[in-house]
């Protein structure tokens, strides 16, 4: 699988249908080809402490963003085809069909991966399995964690280096 894109959202509050940003990062023939960050107005709109805390996004920054259909209209020709991969596909999957359903779009099944399960059965001895602990495992250095494209950058890294590692074990089977 050379082609893929990396998606990740943050959302505002407990609600899966809170997603406040979204990031994508598009891979082709294993290069980024195309990344797309973008602010969403949340649903229900209000933010908790603990997620601020998180990710440090506040109603003020996303007032005037754009709901998830207007933003999802600009994603969906990026990705068209592509299996989506996420670092917790539990949590990122579960947003997404979470607000499709909210705004009653039709869902089109998308084929979904998952950077944390892979990582969990392929690594061992790590101390975590957190984005940035499997990220710096494949020497890549997440300076800007839970920022939406920056945790899709991080997810597409992980996952174009686990996809070459298998290509390399597959050619020594051969």
């Amino acid at each position: 699988m050379e082609n893929f894109a990396a998606i990740d959202f943050e959302t505002a509050n407990e609600q899966r249908t809170s997603v406040c940003s979204v990031g994508v990062v598009i891979v082709r023939e294993g290069e980024f080809v195309d990344s797309y960050y973008s602010l969403i107005r949340p649903e229900p709109e209000y933010y908790t402490y603990w997620n601020t805390r998180v990710h440090g996004l506040t109603m003020a920054d996303t007032a005037k963003a754009p709901i998830f259909p207007t933003v999802w209209q600009e994603i969906a020709p990026l990705i068209e085809g592509l299996p989506l991969i996420a670092h917790n596909k539990g949590f990122d999957e579960s947003c997404l069909k979470a607000v499709f359903r909210t705004y009653s779009l039709d869902y089109p099944d998308y084929e979904f991966h998952c950077t944390l399960s892979t990582a969990r059965r392929r690594i061992k001895g790590l101390p975590n399995y957190q984005l940035h602990t499997v990220a710096a495992y494949f020497g890549y250095e997440l300076e800007q964690h839970h920022h939406a494209l920056a945790d899709a950058e991080a997810c597409a890294w992980i996952a174009r280096e686990i996809i070459e590692e298998q290509r390399k074990r597959i050619r020594i089977w051969i």
